[in-house]
């Protein structure tokens, strides 16, 4: 058979997508300024922040992953753990200055725990955006 002309839908990426999501997770919402969608990659940029920002105001704590405890326990300490690390530079700053809040239990901290879990699943959203535009799966 011969080979088929090149379509509008199998065009090269717009920019590297490893790259893209690699500048995607470090800071939240640069893979959409690299590939042009500013107002996009601000609106990722700020919810990330702010979930971040209003966790650890908080005081919630970080996960850490743990091989103590049954195996559901562990598994929660883990993706906790991978949650966090998806804030990309925020978890890496919040973590250099010395962060760590008082070993309390509180609801206001328990709160806290989940809104900084919940910036990095922003972002890891916000990453999955920025590869599907730079492989063109989407617009």
């Amino acid at each position: 058979m011969p080979a088929s002309p090149v379509t509008a839908t199998q065009e090269a990426p717009l920019r590297s997508p490893w790259l893209t999501v690699i500048l995607a997770w470090l800071v939240p919402g640069a893979g959409h300024f690299l590939l042009g969608r500013k107002g996009r990659g601000a609106i990722i940029f700020c919810s990330v922040l702010l979930a971040f920002t209003v966790g650890l105001l908080m005081r919630g704590p970080m996960f850490l992953p743990t091989s103590t405890g049954d195996v559901l326990s562990r598994l929660i300490q883990f993706a906790g753990f991978i949650g966090d690390l998806a804030n990309g530079v925020l978890y890496f700053i919040a973590m250099g200055l010395g962060y760590w809040p008082p070993d309390q239990a509180t609801h206001l901290a328990d709160y806290g725990s989940k809104l900084i879990v919940a910036g990095g699943v922003l972002n890891v959203l916000g990453m999955v955006d920025a590869y599907e535009i730079a492989t063109r799966q989407k617009d």
